[in-house]
């Protein structure tokens, strides 16, 4: 029944210091910190939190802010808790999912949260047309000029932000892609870095390409991974699979190799939806004969 905190804050130019000092008054074992935008879903340090927190837990943060910034977001995360049967406390606000009251104010705060951000952009909105309409007009005067320097200086600054986001999730996918390419199909490579990762982690083909492109550019990769992949006999494919994971824990037992293939949702060779270790057994002894081991 522990406490597990999350602290957010936009810019690594903000300080967490308060959030933790409330958190851990609050009585919170464990506090995961995160510098990135509430309006990103995509937060690998909150991924964690969520995957941290237990059945009987509670993920408790200063702010219901400071979890998300959307109320279908809101919903979306105390849904995943609530999966896992863990509630959700915010310090400053009236909240707790433990009990119907709490759920409710949740929801009631959530949707206030969201109108008021809504009545911000419109106040935006209509400050920027009253503006332009006495011929002022915002934003980068060197952009507006298609000014070649400051057009260089932003694509090099969103090269550095998604280089970023991806070094945070890098162990998630590079070990993969480095053992696997060429020899294996994109297809097939997506659904082994899938296979250990929760859904809001899962990558798709085009996603995992565009990174590891980006780490050949950069040289954090071989270019030979983004060669074609080799033609392999179609009885090959599921050794290449076993020992692909394998290869990456080779301490995994043979019961785990076949949970991850029931989440890959991968057919045994008979067709079933069902591995048992036997199977993986054999598999990984024609891998071995195969030399993919």
């Amino acid at each position: 029944m522990a406490l597990i905190g999350y602290a957010r804050v936009s810019t690594h130019e903000q300080t967490l210091a308060s959030q933790l000092e409330a958190l851990r008054k609050f009585g919170c074992t464990e506090v995961i910190e995160e510098h990135a935008s509430g309006g990103d879903r995509d937060r690998p340090r909150l991924a964690k939190a969520i995957d941290r927190v237990k059945s009987g837990d509670t993920l408790v943060v200063v702010r219901i802010d400071r979890l998300a910034r959307s109320l279908s977001h809101l919903l979306t995360l105390i849904e995943q808790l609530e999966t896992k049967g863990a509630h959700f406390r915010s310090v400053e606000d009236p909240i707790d999912t433990a009990s119907a009251q709490g759920k409710f104010t949740l929801q009631v705060l959530g949707a206030a949260a969201e109108f008021e951000r809504a009545l911000i952009r419109e106040r935006t909105i209509a400050g920027l047309s009253a503006a332009r309409a006495v011929g002022r007009t915002g934003g980068n005067p060197g952009l507006m000029r298609r000014d070649r320097a400051t057009l260089t200086k932003l694509k090099l600054a969103r090269q550095d932000a998604f280089l970023e986001r991806l070094n945070r999730s890098s162990t998630d996918w590079v070990p993969h892609v480095r053992r696997l390419r060429p020899e294996m199909p994109w297809e097939d490579v997506v659904r082994v870095v899938n296979g250990p990762l929760p859904p809001n982690r899962h990558w798709t083909e085009a996603r995992l390409k565009r990174a590891a492109r980006a780490y050949v550019e950069n040289g954090f990769l071989e270019p030979d991974v983004l060669s074609r992949a080799r033609r392999s006999d179609a009885d090959d494919r599921l050794p290449a699979i076993v020992a692909g994971i394998k290869g990456a824990n080779p301490d995994i037992t043979l019961q785990e190799i076949c949970d991850r293939l029931t989440a890959m949702r991968e057919r045994t060779p008979r067709g079933q939806s069902t591995w048992y270790p036997s199977s993986v057994s054999a598999i990984l002894k024609r891998a071995e004969k195969l030399g993919l081991l």
